[in-house]
């Protein structure tokens, strides 16, 4: 079988520092680097969390926890009908997760992990890459939770990728790429760890 040299971990990590990131095509599972002109964030001065995940948290419908088990995270985000995420892929971010760049929230109902999001981190800047939920409203107090631990790490970037009306609800916005690089350089000279 072919390898692909960009899914190497240090390819994979230098892609991402400076915007890229991956998707397999979901029929031929070939995979390929996008990085777009117009950028989707959640600003980190800027954001909003929803009045009815704000009582889900109230009431601790959820347990939440950071980087239990990111790989099964991974492996629950790819648990759909049409999915970017091959086995390949999965694969390559154990890699990438192996050397520390991975990182993941997670909700717990009755003990079981019923929801979260994974992302990769480089100082501080956050790329998310996808969320779950198999209980309703698990990945929303996921986000909501990452949202709220990266202004206490005073992170600069929370990379969305592409704009949806999920991730609207938090006030997810497009941004040039210029915009999207000034943001970048702000995070690379940001002293932070996720944990």
């Amino acid at each position: 079988m072919f390898f692909d040299e960009t899914l190497e971990p240090e390819n994979m990590i230098r892609l991402y520092s400076i915007g890229a990131f991956p998707m397999a095509d979901e029929i031929t599972g070939k995979i390929e680097w996008y990085y777009p002109n117009v950028r989707a964030i959640i600003p980190l001065d800027n954001y909003n969390i929803p009045r009815s995940v704000k009582q889900l948290i109230k009431r601790k419908r959820f347990d939440v926890k950071f980087d239990v088990d990111p790989m099964q995270v991974i492996r629950n985000c790819a648990k759909r009908e049409r999915t970017w995420i091959s086995d390949e892929l999965i694969e390559a971010y154990e890699r990438v997760y192996k050397l520390g760049y991975i990182h993941s929230v997670e909700t717990y109902f009755m003990n079981k992990l019923v929801g979260g999001l994974y992302g990769v981190v480089i100082k501080g800047a956050f790329f998310g890459e996808s969320m779950f939920s198999f209980h309703e409203n698990a990945s929303k107090v996921a986000l909501a939770y990452l949202i709220l631990h990266l202004v206490e790490r005073q992170f600069k970037l929370l990379d969305v990728q592409i704009l949806n009306p999920h991730l609207e609800m938090f006030g997810a916005k497009e941004i040039s790429l210029d915009e999207f690089n000034k943001l970048l350089e702000e995070a690379y000279q940001t002293n932070t760890t996720f944990i």
